[in-house]
């Protein structure tokens, strides 16, 4: 479909009435309680070493130690059911009707999202999404440590050079795609393109968004 417009979309808050990875996260230590413990201490690990690094409050919360010893197989099946069985639910009729829009225009749908991997594909796939772009290596197998050295993260600015290059590869003009997406940290790849679209906004996203002359809306289950 290369030369065809595309449509980028973030995940959580935004087609999804949900926080996808916290939901994956508790579903994990419901079935394997030691790992609550395991997972708290290692995460508050990794956000005080984050922080001594010199990176943000928001950048070093957004750390994986809660799936420190997890299996990537394990996080595959356990987001494939939740997917299925309980997040296709939380999906907005406003979201899939503007997914259908863009696939009825012959527009390519994307996701990217700062989501792992593993449920940002199994969302994908629900959502019918032609590419999807989530946290995690290019290889995924054996047990994750709760570092993302070597992997792709498209978070906040991070989502620029992932939308820039899909864009390339496929022969979009950015200046007629679009980008969906509903806090500030989406508004770095939103901004990239033509068409920004602030999906569910607070108050200072929905000011940028009418400084600007973006739409506003609103998708709620």
């Amino acid at each position: 479909m290369t030369g065809e417009i595309a449509a980028y979309f973030d995940l959580d808050g935004t087609l999804l009435d949900a926080s996808s990875e916290k939901t994956l996260t508790g579903h994990l230590g419901l079935r394997r309680p030691w790992r609550i413990p395991l997972g708290a201490t290692m995460w508050t690990l990794g956000f005080i070493g984050n922080l001594l690094r010199g990176r943000s409050v928001y950048d070093a919360a957004r750390n994986r130690g809660h799936f420190c010893l997890a299996s990537w197989q394990v996080l595959e099946q356990y987001s494939e059911i939740l997917a299925s069985q309980k997040f296709i639910d939380k999906v907005p009729k406003e979201a899939l009707d503007c997914i259908a829009w863009h696939k009825k225009q012959g527009h390519r749908v994307v996701l990217v999202t700062a989501t792992i991997a593993p449920m940002a594909e199994a969302m994908g796939a629900q959502l019918g999404m032609d590419t999807i772009y989530g946290c995690g290596p290019e290889i995924r197998n054996g047990i994750l440590s709760g570092s993302e050295k070597g992997w792709s993260v498209p978070r906040r600015k991070g989502k620029v050079p992932v939308v820039e290059k899909d864009a390339k590869d496929n022969a979009h003009d950015l200046s007629q795609c679009y980008g969906y997406g509903n806090t500030m940290a989406d508004t770095w790849f939103m901004k990239i393109t033509g068409n920004p679209i602030a999906v569910n906004p607070n108050k200072k996203m929905r000011d940028m968004a009418e400084e600007n002359g973006w739409q506003c809306k609103t998708w709620k289950v």
